[in-house]
């Protein structure tokens, strides 16, 4: 069955969502998720959203924290025009009716701060800031009757002009759409756009442990990769430092806001260690205390280490935490009284497909917003909170340069073939895709992780090498399932981390190695690219 809209939306996370709305104003608009429309990134979201608010801040001083975590490779035109456009974004969710925290009996909002920033300039909804901003998206979306929001269904592969035209070397490629699998009957559609539109998050669930929910399998990144886009930075993975360590815990995130009030981290004989590491202590960048503590457990041999907030009093951190605090109360751990043990997991990409200022891809009426994208803004570390804002921003420049250049506009019609099966089959071997997706993650979290070596690289990209070939025969012989479709996306996601981290000779920001432990400043400033040729 054929879809077609002005705008294609892949993903229902702040990204897709805040696109769609704006979207709306001026076309039809299709939104394909592939769970229910909340499960995002963007819902288990608890820090919050940086912005330049309070007299007693500036945009120079923001400007200066992010170009500080990026560790000189933020794009600094990118980094001034997203932090000049955040209040104006802030104003905008306000006005979709997301309902950020106030201090107590004041119209004022209460601004958080976090790791890397020298103000207070976090606006937070309590600790569950992206379940807020994603119940208010959702509410706006599904009352709008020209955005379609189809649950359940996963995009397979981009459809582009030279996939139907053959390549040529001097042309200019442009998206046509998406193939989709509707999961729950097993139908493909073909759906036609204007513009498609990339977000489709992260790559958490390529590492073994994350903070990321289950969808975070790299899809968008994949598969612009497979239509010959541009990949910048795959090397430039952040481990959130402070995970709930806990056998029946999922990866549960202890948000970065809970240092930001005065957590401090312990070891388990309960002395801090972060006081000799950065002036900042446990305020320093991520990469910094993520690399500390996975130094800290290496030296002591340790599983864990500890994150004690019971100073601040129990009246306040059940105020400011309720959500965090009620989940560890679950596991039997009372933060108001006792330190929580945490460990560092896989949590935020500042690599992806890379755009332009205005979220275009190098694939004509190709987008890319929110994390699944490179802007140029994290540069080799992200500051927190500005990933959200980020997602923002570029939605709404992305709205902009669609409405200028592609819709309502004639367009040559391309005759866009169905899906084609072939003889694939129904799978009699899942056993393949539960045992590959586990190997690619024990395998990048050993040797792609925190700390990284030539050898442990080489031998990561052997190993994947292999399951590529075994990954691609099981794709061409069996029908595709959601299951397939993510073990084929994580496998060219773990391929693109290595490669672009194969070419990093330097240790920068969130990629450290033990064979290139300097900064290389004359030959290390410049991103990280990679790119299939298109066929």
């Amino acid at each position: 069955m054929e879809r077609v809209s002005n705008y294609l939306v892949i993903g229902s996370g702040i990204a897709g969502l805040s696109f769609a709305l704006r979207a709306a104003k001026t076309g039809t608009v299709t939104v394909i998720t592939k769970k229910e429309a909340a499960e995002s990134s963007t819902n288990y979201a608890q820090g919050g959203i940086a912005t330049v608010w309070s007299g007693e801040d500036t945009f120079e001083s923001h400007i200066e924290d992010t170009h500080r975590a990026g560790a000189g490779l933020c794009h600094p035109d990118v980094v001034d025009l997203v932090v000049r456009d955040a209040p104006a974004r802030i104003k905008e969710l306000i006005a979709w009716g997301v309902r950020f925290t106030r201090r107590s009996g004041m119209r004022e909002y209460d601004l958080g701060r976090e790791g890397g920033h020298s103000r207070r300039r976090i606006f937070h909804a309590k600790d569950l800031t992206g379940r807020e901003v994603e119940r208010a998206l959702l509410e706006q979306a599904r009352r709008n009757p020209r955005i379609k929001l189809h649950e359940n269904h996963a995009a397979i592969n981009l459809i582009t002009r030279q996939r139907l035209e053959g390549f040529d070397p001097h042309g200019t490629d442009e998206a046509l759409g998406a193939y989709v699998l509707d999961q729950e009957t097993g139908r493909i559609h073909t759906c036609i756009a204007d513009a498609t539109i990339l977000a489709t998050g992260g790559v958490g669930k390529v590492y073994l442990y994350t903070s990321n929910p289950d969808i975070a399998t790299g899809d968008g990144i994949a598969m612009a990769y497979r239509a010959g886009a541009t990949i910048a930075n795959m090397e430039f993975v952040q481990f959130h430092p402070t995970c709930l360590y806990h056998p029946h815990a999922k990866s549960f995130l202890i948000s970065e806001a809970v240092r930001g009030e005065g957590a401090v981290l312990l070891n388990r004989a309960g002395k801090r260690f972060m006081q000799g590491v950065h002036p900042m202590a446990e305020l320093a960048p991520r990469d910094i205390v993520a690399r500390a503590i996975d130094s800290e457990l290496k030296r002591t041999g340790e599983d864990c280490v500890y994150l004690d907030i019971t100073r601040k009093g129990a009246s306040f951190i059940r105020e400011r935490f309720p959500n965090i605090h009620e989940t560890c109360l679950s596991f039997g751990i009372d933060m108001t009284k006792e330190a929580i043990p945490v460990v560092p997991a896989a949590h935020y990409l500042c690599g992806g497909v890379r755009t332009d200022l205005d979220g275009e891809t190098d694939i004509r009426r190709l987008f890319a917003v929110g994390e699944c994208a490179c802007t140029g803004l994290h540069g080799a570390n992200r500051l927190a909170s500005n990933s959200l804002l980020e997602a923002l921003v570029y939605s709404a420049r992305a709205v902009r340069r669609t409405n200028e250049l592609y819709i309502g506009k004639p367009r040559p019609r391309l005759r866009v073939p169905k899906w084609e099966p072939g003889k694939a089959q129904e799978s009699d071997e899942a056993v393949v895709v539960s045992h590959n997706w586990d190997e690619i993650r024990r395998m990048m979290w050993n040797y792609v992780g925190i700390v990284r070596s030539n050898k442990r690289l080489s031998r990561a990209l052997d190993r994947i090498e292999l399951l590529k070939r075994e990954i691609s025969e099981y794709y061409w012989n069996f029908k595709v399932t959601g299951d397939l479709l993510e073990l084929r996306n994580i496998c060219t996601v773990a391929e693109l981390i290595v490669r672009c981290a194969m070419q990093r000779k330097e240790s920068r920001g969130l990629h450290t190695t033990i064979d290139y432990p300097y900064l290389d400043d004359e030959h290390g400033r410049k991103d990280t690219l990679i790119r299939r040729e298109r066929f």
